[in-house]
């Protein structure tokens, strides 16, 4: 029964060969009947449908706060921000009062560092922070007051008096502290 196909087109039986008329539609149906159609039928249950819903309700509500957050926290960012730029310090105005606002600052936070307080001092301590909080709140408000109105000589030298009385608060009660540590040693010594 092998032929070899060579010798099939050199003798040309297959070119005079002829198929029947109803040859296509009698191979359509042995193929259909050899492999049946299969239709896919898509089955939703009613709670599928309503996970579905669920999970759509779920997805909205979650980013709708996510954005919600968003704007919020972007808002106050730019509040925040807009704030810090406009006040002014001594450094802005001239480089040489910088130098001075520098000086002024270092030495004032390293007097702070130095101070040592006891239990017995803590009420004098407390005292002397209340004093540079308030002088701090008012240096704020010159610092908002030269952004707004400009550089001026009184507000220039109200900053730099700011500074100097900081400063000078705290040497005093750097030598207050040393005062009542030199005269409780004294009297332990009497003792």
């Amino acid at each position: 029964m092998a032929q070899d196909l060579r010798e099939l087109f050199k003798n040309d039986k297959i070119a005079n060969d002829k198929m029947s008329n109803n040859h296509q539609e009698r191979f359509l149906e042995k193929l259909d009947m050899a492999l049946p159609k299969t239709v896919l039928k898509l089955k939703y249950s009613f709670i599928q449908i309503a996970a579905t819903i669920v999970l759509l309700f779920g997805l909205s509500f979650g980013a709708f706060k996510y954005f919600q957050f968003q704007s919020k926290a972007d808002g106050s960012t730019q509040v925040s921000v807009s704030q810090t730029i406009e006040t002014k310090t001594l450094g802005d105005v001239s480089p040489g009062l910088k130098k001075v606002e520098d000086y002024y600052l270092a030495s004032i936070n390293l007097e702070l560092s130095k101070i040592s307080y006891s239990p017995e001092t803590k009420d004098l301590f407390d005292g002397y922070l209340e004093q540079l909080n308030e002088l701090d709140k008012e240096y704020k408000r010159l610092s908002l007051d030269l952004t707004e109105s400009g550089p001026s000589e009184l507000t220039v030298n109200a900053l730099i008096d700011n500074l100097k009385l900081r400063l000078n608060l705290l040497y005093r009660l750097r030598s207050q502290l040393k005062e009542l540590n030199t005269s409780e040693d004294e009297v332990k010594q009497s003792i």
